[in-house]
């Protein structure tokens, strides 16, 4: 089979820095599906992103559609003809719109059948569409016209490569007729426009337009530009003695915003290292798009690293550039931080009694007011210090009210547990104002002292009790109230640190605290419930298989710890011989002891067991019910579910050999007591009967 390699490039004003990358892997996705819906073979394809331009390369594209057969079924053969053999309307029907006479109709099956053969079309003709497809599914949020024109796309169009082979697949797309003429960097390359041509050898096109373009001063390969900018970065803040802060969503972002990555080094004044670095980096970050450098400590050294997009023979003139343009924000930031500290933090909340939290739930400072409360019986709960929860709690929103805040949201905790230090407030009252917020995402780090988990615990609890309570919880993909990270993350808390707490006793005490304001009185059971149905995402993530999950999820412990024993409990059980047997086992017994008319009336009458293989497993069952008590009563499922693994042959001679229905009524209800007290025994730790 003949082939060839395909490339396709798209020329455009600067693309959005931020949805580069998702643009480009949705346009290779597009092209992907594009071609094997076609039915177009190739080896492999990848995609290139620079800030003016998406690119997808096919390596090994087969030129032709493979011809193919295809079967159209139409009506009923019994509808298709009269009892003379005569074609109805709906023969003549089928036959005028394939084309075909109806006596070249396949009727030996039970419907009319028209088989056609379908040559396949040149990979010219198809790749047109195929790209145009991709461009429409692009997710782009906003589309803009440009010119007189209609056409509409994420930035305007400048031009458009399209070759299969050496040769241009002739086509416009987005206003752009097909050429070979991509374009070198804006401000480097001596002749920006440059005519791309592929040679069988010794170099494939792939490499050919790499080449090609990166002699021109543009770097087309997103990951290949993203690790020139880490290298660079890394040695420069060696050199420094420092070491970079490269979040991955801002060396993404740096990586779209630039064709040929130059990193350079800049300062700025010591005298800003007193306000809080957080801020500092904040706004270098968000705002500047720099890489700030921070020491074997992590404290933050009075220089940066930012990265241009020009070689320059005097770069001295970009880092006065952008030394004098970062000035002004740090300058703000220190303004706010000396403002703030003119009053103390808990004087903010007079402020926070005129905002409002929810208009149904009241003001931000009755929030904190809830928080103080719930915090301080939790932790009591916890062994943590109350009077230190009571005070973390009240304080709790206060840096909502200050200036640094109010520029900087995502400060929101960092710039509170700064200015509690200023005020002398306890550290662990400080770092609860910060920690309050933990877990931010998924993996992140949690509350390290009791008073910061008190406090954390209440805040997600009091948002979630309050929004269910005025009966406003998520729906489908809207959480305005971020209801599902805060269920999870105060699930995270309770059972990475190991709290035994009751989630149904906090949650009453959150509504308890809400007085009159919530108009839901199943609140309580509907925050479990929600609270339950988050256990499934999380543990999927940690690779537990859903069975396992929904065993321990049946019998809805109300400790999230003690739930967490259950799952690791039944997903050690999974694991054993036994497992498969006794798991249909369960259900087996679950069935029986579910069936109309059956009652459990008490415990096994030994006097009435007649079989040995009943007397063996009522005997096993009584000795386990003994053993495994201070097991369960301690929470320790693991070694007491395996012990149960022992009821497996017991269990298999019973059903071989007795009859539980028997005709003696006396004797068919101690059976199934018997059965009753054995599946109690299992119910203990979780349903086994879930396994699959």
């Amino acid at each position: 089979m003949t082939t060839l390699p395909f490339l396709v490039e798209l020329g455009c004003e600067e693309l959005p820095p931020k949805s580069l990358k998702t643009l480009a892997e949705s346009f290779l996705a597009g092209i992907e599906a594009g071609l094997k819906q076609a039915g177009l073979s190739y080896d492999h394809a990848r995609y290139y992103a620079a800030p003016r331009r998406l690119a997808v390369s096919v390596q090994h594209l087969a030129l032709q559609q493979p011809d193919r057969t295809v079967h159209v079924d139409g009506p009923p053969v019994k509808a298709a003809f009269d009892a003379n053999g005569n074609p109805t309307q709906a023969a003549v029907g089928f036959a005028k719109k394939n084309g075909v006479d109806i006596a070249d109709i396949d009727r030996s099956g039970e419907k009319l059948r028209v088989s056609k053969h379908i040559q396949g079309e040149t990979a010219v003709a198809l790749l047109p569409h195929i790209v145009q497809q991709a461009l429409d599914n692009l997710p782009i949020a906003k589309r803009m016209r440009w010119g007189a024109s209609k056409v509409e796309f994420v930035r305007p169009t400048q031009w458009l490569v399209m070759l299969l082979g050496d040769k241009v697949v002739p086509t416009t797309i987005l206003s752009q007729q097909a050429d070979r003429i991509t374009r070198g960097h804006r401000f480097m390359a001596q002749d920006e426009r440059l005519a791309l041509h592929y040679t069988n050898y010794p170099a494939s096109l792939e490499h050919s337009y790499e080449t090609q373009l990166e002699m021109a001063y543009v770097v087309p390969d997103f990951a290949k530009r993203q690790q020139m900018i880490i290298a660079a970065v890394e040695k420069l803040a060696a050199e420094q003695g420092g070491k970079a802060l490269m979040p991955a969503a801002l060396l993404d972002e740096v990586t779209a915003l630039v064709e040929y990555p130059v990193p350079l080094v800049c300062r700025f004044e010591e005298r800003f290292l007193h306000v809080p670095q957080e801020a500092l980096i904040s706004t270098m970050q968000d705002n500047q798009k720099y890489f700030c450098l921070v020491d074997n400590n992590g404290k933050l050294l009075p220089r940066f690293i930012t990265v241009a997009n020009v070689k320059s023979t005097n770069a001295k003139f970009i880092v006065e550039g952008n030394e004098k343009v970062v000035r002004p924000r740090l300058t703000d930031a220190e303004f706010f931080f000396k403002q703030d500290k003119k009053v103390t933090l808990e004087s903010r909340n007079e402020r926070l009694k005129t905002v409002v939290f929810q208009a149904q739930l009241g003001t931000v400072y009755e929030k904190a007011e809830r928080i103080s409360e719930l915090a301080a019986f939790i932790a009591a709960q916890i062994g943590g210090d109350v009077a230190l929860a009571q005070r973390a709690g009240i304080l709790a929103k206060c840096d909502l009210a200050t200036e640094m805040v109010g520029e900087f949201p995502e400060l929101q905790g960092i710039a509170g547990y700064y200015y509690a230090q200023n005020d002398g407030e306890a550290n662990d009252v400080a770092l609860a104002l910060n920690e309050q917020y933990l877990p931010k995402f998924a993996g992140d780090v949690l509350p390290s002292t009791k008073t910061g988990l008190a406090v954390a615990i209440a805040d997600k609890l009091d948002t979630l009790v309050g929004i269910f309570g005025i009966n406003q919880p998520p729906t489908g993909s809207k959480d305005p109230f971020g209801l599902r990270r805060a269920a999870i993350g105060l699930l995270r808390i309770i059972i990475e640190k190991e709290l035994a707490l009751d989630i149904n006793v906090l949650s009453q005490q959150a509504v308890n605290a809400y007085g009159s304001k919530l108009s839901n009185a199943n609140t309580v059971n509907e925050v479990f419930e929600f609270l339950l149905g988050r256990y499934r995402a999380m543990y999927e993530e940690q690779g537990i298989t859903v069975d396992v999950i929904q065993a321990v999820q049946t019998l809805k412990p109300a400790q999230p710890l003690d739930f967490d024993r259950r799952i690791k409990a039944v997903a050690n059980f999974r694991n054993l011989a036994e497992a498969e047997a006794l798991a249909a086992a369960n259900k087996r017994v679950a069935n029986i002891l579910s069936k109309d008319g059956v009652t459990v009336t008490g415990g096994v009458d030994n006097s009435l067991l007649s079989e040995v293989a009943e007397q063996a497993l009522a005997a096993k069952v009584a000795s386990l019910q003994t053993q495994l008590a201070p097991l369960f009563a301690a929470g320790d499922y693991t070694p007491a579910l395996s012990a149960l693994a022992a009821l497996r042959a017991p269990i298999d001679q019973f059903f071989d050999s007795v009859m539980v229905n028997a005709e003696d009524a006396a004797i068919r209800q101690n059976r199934l007591n018997l059965l009753a007290s054995l599946r109690e025994l299992f119910l203990k730790t979780a349903d086994i009967s879930q396994l699959q």
